[in-house]
């Protein structure tokens, strides 16, 4: 199908009602992979949040990832996701405060982990921040077994934990079950190669965030330009990272995390996943 087809089918569908949902995993070889994607990339705020979700689902996606500071009312959006059949498969801590709070959060909504970014304060040392966002998570650990939620630390670009060696490190220091890591698969082109990291972490990885990033561009253009190019279209070696994630039996979710726009959109977004994931 024509990309243009494509995305008019999907949106028109979306706004009828009328298109069948996705399925509920995506194969490739032996590893299932669920589509799932930031709630911010959604622009479209008009009408039921059931209702949003319901396009969501018909643009290709199984679950979705709200910010804790996005839900306002969990018994809506949990109601929102059984109406539905959109999973929320986990939401977004902005740090290592209050982690509690966001898994008591994450069980109400029926969700299975918290996406922690362990922040760099660049006025204390680095093993200061090192020992005290360690600790923050320890800390949470034990409540977040007690709830089956697990902790997953992003690799983000705060200039800390860049290295897979120093993620690895920082989580087996922390040993335990329920912690591990949401591995960015574009984060980590600034300092490294995507299916490297995948093979130093391993079975550390709990999610994985999808997006593109270029070289060639963040060269030319500054840093953050490089992730303004489409999945499927920078620097990321797609099939090293298929193979890599094949290598350890990956299973579990993927979440988009790329500009918001439109229903069409979206559904192409869902698409490219597929495609650089070998999902199709």
């Amino acid at each position: 199908m024509k990309r243009r087809t494509f995305l008019q089918t999907i949106a028109t569908a979306a706004a009828a009602g009328g298109a069948p949902g996705p399925a509920s995993a995506r194969t490739a070889g032996k590893v299932r992979i669920r589509k799932s994607l930031k709630w911010g990339m959604v622009k479209d705020q008009t009408g039921t949040l059931a209702g949003r979700f319901e396009k969501l689902k018909r643009c290709g996606f199984d679950g979705v990832e709200p910010n804790v500071s996005q839900v306002k009312d969990a018994s809506e959006w949990a109601g929102a996701s059984k109406e539905s059949g959109l999973v929320i498969d986990g939401v977004v801590s902005p740090g290592t405060d209050d982690i509690e709070k966001a898994v008591d959060l994450c069980k109400q909504l029926g969700g299975d982990s918290i996406l922690i970014v362990a922040r760099l304060d660049k006025n204390k040392s680095f093993q200061h921040n090192w020992t005290e966002t360690q600790s923050a998570i320890k800390a949470a650990a034990p409540h977040a077994g007690q709830q089956r939620i697990k902790l997953l630390v992003e690799n983000v670009w705060a200039s800390f934990l860049v290295s897979p060696l120093d993620m690895a490190r920082y989580i087996d220091e922390i040993a335990d079950p329920w912690v591990g890591v949401h591995y960015d698969v574009g984060n980590i082109m600034r300092w490294g190669v995507s299916e490297h990291g995948i093979e130093v972490l391993g079975k550390r990885i709990g999610k994985l965030d999808i997006k593109e990033y270029s070289l060639d561009k963040a060269m030319k253009e500054g840093m953050a330009k490089g992730f303004d190019v489409s999945i499927g279209t920078g620097s990321i070696n797609w099939p090293g990272v298929r193979s890599e994630l094949a290598k350890i039996e990956y299973t579990g979710w993927a979440a988009a995390e790329v500009k918001a726009g439109e229903w069409g959109y979206l559904a192409e977004v869902a698409q490219r996943m597929d495609n650089a994931l070998g999902l199709t």
